[in-house]
Parts: C-alpha cells; sequence; structure tokens
C-alpha cells in the first residue's frame, strides 16, 4: 500500500477534474515550501510547473507556456513519476507534442494534458475526491469560465493586500519609534 500527499491528490483532482491549474498550483507549492527536504523537491517543482505552463497556454500566453512546460520537461524527464503512479512515456508524448506545437509557434486548438495513472489505490482516492467535489474526470477546461481561465487576474486578493497593508503600517510606527 502506497501512501500518497493529500496535496497530490488535490492537485490530480483539480487537473483533471475542475481544470483549475492556477488552483494546481497553489496546491502542491504550498505542499513543497512545507516540504524542503522532500526526496521529490524537483519532481514537484515539475509538476508545478506543468500546471502553470497549462495555465499560460490556455489564456493564450504562449511564450510563457513554452518557457514553463519547457522547465517543467527537464525536471519530470528524470523524475520517479512511477512511485506518484503516473506513466512518463503517456506524459513525455503529450509534452513533446506541445512543445513541438508551441517552439513553431503553430496556433492549435487548446487540449488539456491528461495524466494516465497506474496506481489503483490513486485512481480510486481521485475518483472519490472528485465525486466528492462535484467534478467528472477528464473534464475538458472550461473555456467559458472566466474565473479559472484568467484566475490569477480574477481572485480575491484583500487578504494579501490587507497583509501587506499591516506590515507597512507596523514599519512606519517601528521607523517614528511608536
Amino acid at each position: 500500500m502506497h501512501t500518497f500527499p493529500k496535496s497530490y491528490i488535490d492537485y490530480l483532482v483539480e487537473f483533471h477534474g475542475s481544470r483549475d491549474y492556477f488552483e494546481c498550483h497553489e496546491l502542491l507549492e504550498e505542499y513543497w515550501k512545507e516540504h524542503p527536504e522532500d526526496p521529490l523537491e524537483q519532481t514537484w517543482v515539475g509538476l508545478i510547473q506543468l500546471a502553470v505552463g497549462q495555465y499560460h497556454e490556455r489564456r493564450g500566453n504562449l511564450r510563457g507556456a513554452e518557457k514553463m512546460l519547457q522547465q517543467a520537461e527537464k525536471k519530470l524527464s528524470n523524475a520517479p513519476l512511477d512511485n506518484l503512479g503516473i506513466e512518463w512515456v503517456s506524459l513525455q508524448r503529450q509534452l513533446s507534442t506541445k512543445l513541438a506545437q508551441l517552439t513553431q509557434k503553430s496556433v492549435q486548438p487548446y487540449i488539456d494534458i491528461d495524466f494516465h495513472l497506474t496506481n489503483e489505490e490513486l485512481k480510486t482516492a481521485c475518483a472519490a475526491a472528485c465525486a466528492k467535489r462535484g467534478f467528472i474526470w477528464g473534464t475538458p477546461s472550461p473555456m467559458q469560465d472566466e474565473s479559472i481561465i484568467h484566475r490569477h487576474t480574477k481572485r480575491d486578493r484583500s487578504d494579501v493586500i490587507a497583509a501587506r497593508q499591516h506590515a507597512l503600517l507596523a514599519k512606519k510606527r517601528e521607523r517614528n519609534g511608536m
């Protein structure tokens, strides 16, 4: 029996269920930062870059997509993806095709990357998580959903803004000896 991090399962569910690649990036980046000694560190980074590349491509930022997907391919080329229940050959084929199109500036309709999962326990966990969230595994990207397609510009950042304002105010008070 193999135990997969919850953040990884959540990443897979978002990657294949909601197709919210920005959320994929957030979930796995948080896990990666919380586990700096993890032997899969570079693999996590590669999977994060893959999600970011998908996000950029879907938004039409083809240069950003190409750059991220090239970096993801490098990180994942020697990664122990079989330990994470991902078939590398299938992923490599999809990445190579996508990168060839991006490099040649060949405008193609957007197509999602899908991982071929090889671990039955992982498949079961992902299917259950998808069902619980009301997602259907493998659903194509919701190209009309601006809140997902342009997530970084549409998200609520009020907590980040408030934290920055609080930090600035604290700095001012410190400088003024208050």
